[in-house]
């Protein structure tokens, strides 16, 4: 029976496109972002196929269609197993607004200096847009601001240098010293997309540290609020840096 068939083979496809989304990505075979388009083939085939299989499990019912049930049972199983979770995931965030670049400061953000050799769109602009992501990311995530430290800035530099490094995901890129500026690649784990981070240490008139920092991704327009995420997460594991750094904590 048609349905049937159709709802199994969509089944298979979307497993076969996501496995090598997740793989070809995750070794390396194929681009981050290529590798998360055939995960969301795969999905959205998925969707399709269970609403076919629910036809099909409702056609299958009269005695003489009864052949091609089973079928539209696994390919609806697998389906649905496939589909719920991610709509699941992709409904949890609806609620991060759809931008990728998120900074402590808008009108003096930490702007990036070597980041944008890294770029593997040629001539990617990294100045941040203000008109652009301020109001989304005060509506999606509220207030993120820097922090003060007590610690003067080549100090501060030294213990923000640390915390990063300890971080297994992150590799620094630019340290400057003179200008207490660091700079940072972060790479996701399963597909490996790839953040850069700036990190700047700023004296204040008061004598002590203000730590400016901006997160942007690569790839996308949204980040499923990953970018903030990784701000506050930061300035907690700096906060705890006052005590003892864990080397063994991830970072987003």
């Amino acid at each position: 029976m048609a349905p049937a068939w159709l709802a199994f083979f969509d089944a298979l496809l979307s497993v076969a496109l996501i496995a090598a989304g997740i793989v070809g990505a995750h070794f390396y075979l194929i681009a981050p972002f290529m590798g998360f388009q055939l995960f969301a083939v795969g999905f959205l085939l998925s969707i399709m196929g269970a609403l076919i299989g629910f036809i099909a499990i409702f056609m299958t019912r009269k005695p003489q269609l009864r052949a091609g049930r089973n079928r539209a049972l696994v390919g609806t199983a697998i389906c649905l197993l496939i589909a719920l979770p991610s709509i699941v995931t992709v409904l949890r965030s609806s609620k991060y607004p759809a931008i990728n670049d998120i900074t402590t400061d808008f009108d003096h953000p930490p702007e990036f200096v070597f980041a944008q050799k890294l770029q593997h769109e040629a001539g990617r602009d990294m100045k941040y847009d203000k008109a652009k992501y301020a109001d989304k990311q005060l509506a999606g995530y509220g207030p993120i601001g820097p922090i003060k430290e007590r610690l003067e800035p080549s100090a501060e530099f030294t213990r923000v240098s640390d915390v990063a490094r300890a971080a297994p995901t992150w590799k620094i890129t630019y340290s400057d010293p003179a200008k207490t500026t660091l700079e940072v690649v972060v790479t996701s784990w399963l597909f490996h997309f790839k953040d850069d981070v700036v990190i700047q240490i700023r004296p204040t008139p008061d004598g002590v540290s203000l730590i400016e920092m901006r997160s942007k991704s690569r790839d996308g327009i949204g980040d499923f609020g990953v970018n903030a995420r990784r701000i506050r997460r930061f300035f907690d594991r700096v906060a705890l840096a006052r005590g003892k750094v864990n080397p063994q904590e991830d970072l987003p």
